[in-house]
C-alpha cells in the first residue's frame, strides 16, 4: 500500500509539472503577442556564445547540413573543407548572410585581413538581424572580390545582442576587448545603441548605426556615426506631408514610452507640426501600457477630433501597431514610422494599412541608377528593404575610411570625423555632420495594392 500511494503521488507531481510547463509555453506565447514583448534577457558570461567568426551557427533558423558541416571545420582549422560546405550551403540557401560572411571569414584566414563586427538582434527580431546582416555581407563580398581594402580581405564577426540594452553593453565591452576589431556595424535599436556607446566611446571603437535614430544618440559620442538619418529629419519630413499634401493637421500620436527612438519622434513630430500650424490631439496611446486596447484608442482618438494617426512602435511591438491599424478600419487616416517598413506590416495589417504613408531613408526605385537594388537582387534573389541598404551603407563607410586614412580604430575615427568625407553608397552620398548624425533627409512610401511582396499590398514611394 505505501508503495502504491508513493506511486500516486509521483504520478500526480509529474502530471503537475507538465501542466505548468504546458501553461507557461502556450501563455507564454500568447502573451508575448500582446503589449509586454520585451527582448530576452541574458546572464553574465553568455556574451561569449553570442559571437562567431564562423565558429558557431547564431541564426538556427538557417542552420543546413552543410552549413553545420562548414562550422565544424572551420572550428577544426580545415578552412578548405569549410569552404567547400559553405558553399554547397549557399547553394541550397542562398539569402542566408549569415553562411555568405563566414564563406569570406574563412577565405580570408591568414591573409592579414582586416577585422569588424556587426551586431544584430537575432533573439530579439530575426527578420530585422537578417536584414541587416545581408547588407553588411553585400558590402564584404564586394570589396573582397575587388581585391579588398588595400589588398587586405574584410573579416566580418556576427554578434546577437537581442535587442537588450544590457546584453548590448557586454557584448560592446567584449568587442573593444579584442585588440583586432576595429570598427562596429550596430545595434539595432536606439536603446542598444545607447547602451552600449560608452563602451565604444571608452574603447575608441568607432560604431556606425545603420538603424538607431533617436535623437539621443546626437554628439553622444565622438566614435559614434549613423547612416539613417536623425529622427528630426523623419518627424520634419512626416509633418510637412501630413499638413501640406495630405492636408490632414489633428494628429493624435501612438508610441512605445519604453523605445528612445519613439519618444524621440513623438518629441520632434509634436514640434514640427505645431511650427506648420497643424495639432497634435491628446491621446493616451502607449503601445507598453499595460492598459493598451486598440479599439479604445482609435474610439478615444476619434472623440477627441483626430483625423489622423502616427503610429511609431519600438521593433518589438510592430504587431501591436497593426492591432492599431485593424481597429481604425480606414476611418483614420495612417502615418508610419521607418520602423514599420517591414514586410510583417503588409503581412499582418494586409487592407486595414491600405494607404498608410512612411516616411523612410531608402526604397530601391528611389535612386535612379544606383547599382545597389539590382545587386541585391542578384545576390540574394529578391528584393531588400531600407535596413539592407543602411547596413550595406554603414560597412561601406567604414571600408572608405580605412581606404582613405590609417587602418586603426583612431584612424578610422579621425578620417570619418573628418568634414571633406564622402563615399557613394545605396542611398547616394554618405558623409556625416560634427555630430555623428547622417546628412540626408527622408522620403515617403505608401502602402498599395500589389504583388510584389506576395500578401497583396506593397511599400510604393511617392513623388517627392
Amino acid at each position: 500500500m505505501p508503495l502504491l500511494i508513493l506511486s500516486l503521488l509521483i504520478t500526480v507531481a509529474l502530471l503537475g509539472s507538465g501542466f505548468w510547463f504546458f501553461r507557461e509555453q502556450i501563455l507564454g506565447s500568447l502573451s508575448s503577442n500582446q503589449n509586454r514583448v520585451d527582448p530576452p534577457t541574458s546572464q553574465p558570461g553568455q556574451e561569449q556564445q553570442r559571437i562567431s567568426s564562423g565558429n558557431t551557427i547564431l541564426v538556427k533558423a538557417d542552420a543546413t547540413s552543410q552549413k553545420q558541416a562548414g562550422v565544424e571545420a572551420f572550428t577544426k582549422g580545415d578552412y578548405a573543407t569549410a569552404i567547400s560546405q559553405f558553399q554547397a550551403s549557399l547553394q541550397e540557401q542562398r539569402n542566408d548572410p549569415e553562411t555568405l560572411i563566414y564563406l569570406n571569414n574563412t577565405k580570408a584566414v591568414g591573409k592579414n585581413p582586416i577585422k569588424i563586427a556587426v551586431v544584430v538582434p537575432i533573439g530579439g527580431n530575426l527578420n530585422i538581424a537578417k536584414e541587416i546582416l545581408r547588407g553588411v555581407a553585400q558590402a564584404q563580398d564586394e570589396i573582397d572580390r575587388a581585391g579588398g581594402i588595400k589588398g587586405r580581405l574584410l573579416q566580418v564577426a556576427i554578434a546577437n545582442d537581442d535587442n537588450n540594452p544590457d546584453t548590448s553593453k557586454q557584448i560592446a565591452a567584449k568587442l573593444v576587448k579584442d585588440s583586432n576589431i576595429l570598427a562596429v556595424v550596430g545595434h539595432n535599436t536606439s536603446n542598444a545603441t545607447l547602451a552600449a556607446v560608452p563602451e565604444y566611446q571608452q574603447g575608441e571603437l568607432v560604431i556606425v548605426s545603420p538603424t538607431s535614430d533617436a535623437k539621443a544618440l546626437t554628439n553622444t559620442s565622438s566614435y559614434f556615426f549613423r547612416t539613417i538619418p536623425s529622427i528630426r529629419f523623419q518627424a520634419d519630413a512626416l509633418s510637412r506631408y501630413a499638413l501640406r499634401t495630405a492636408r490632414i493637421g489633428k494628429i493624435g500620436i501612438c508610441i512605445d514610452s519604453q523605445s528612445a527612438a519613439s519618444l524621440s519622434l513623438q518629441e520632434e513630430f509634436t514640434s514640427a507640426v505645431f511650427a506648420d500650424g497643424g495639432r497634435v490631439v491628446e491621446l493616451n496611446c502607449d503601445l507598453s501600457a499595460a492598459s493598451f486596447n486598440p479599439n479604445t484608442i482609435v474610439s478615444e482618438a476619434i472623440s477627441n477630433g483626430a483625423d489622423s494617426l502616427l503610429l511609431a512602435p519600438s521593433v518589438e511591438r510592430l504587431n501591436l501597431a497593426t492591432e492599431i491599424a485593424k481597429a481604425n478600419k480606414q476611418r483614420l487616416s495612417l502615418l508610419g514610422s521607418s520602423t514599420m517598413y517591414t514586410f510583417q506590416t503588409l503581412e499582418q495589417g494586409k487592407a486595414d494599412v491600405n494607404g498608410m504613408v512612411l516616411a523612410v531613408p531608402w526604397h530601391p526605385n528611389s535612386f535612379p541608377g544606383n547599382p545597389f537594388p539590382q545587386q541585391a537582387i542578384q545576390l540574394w534573389g529578391g528584393e531588400v528593404n531600407w535596413r539592407s541598404a543602411l547596413a550595406y551603407d554603414a560597412t561601406l563607410a567604414i571600408i572608405t575610411g580605412f581606404k582613405q586614412g590609417e587602418i586603426s580604430r583612431q584612424g578610422l575615427q579621425k578620417t570619418l570625423a573628418n568634414p571633406n568625407f564622402s563615399s557613394q553608397g545605396a542611398t547616394g552620398d554618405i558623409s556625416f555632420l560634427p555630430s555623428g548624425d547622417r546628412n540626408s533627409g527622408s522620403i515617403f512610401v505608401q502602402v498599395q495594392p500589389g504583388q510584389k511582396s506576395g500578401t497583396g499590398f506593397d511599400f510604393v514611394p511617392l513623388p517627392p
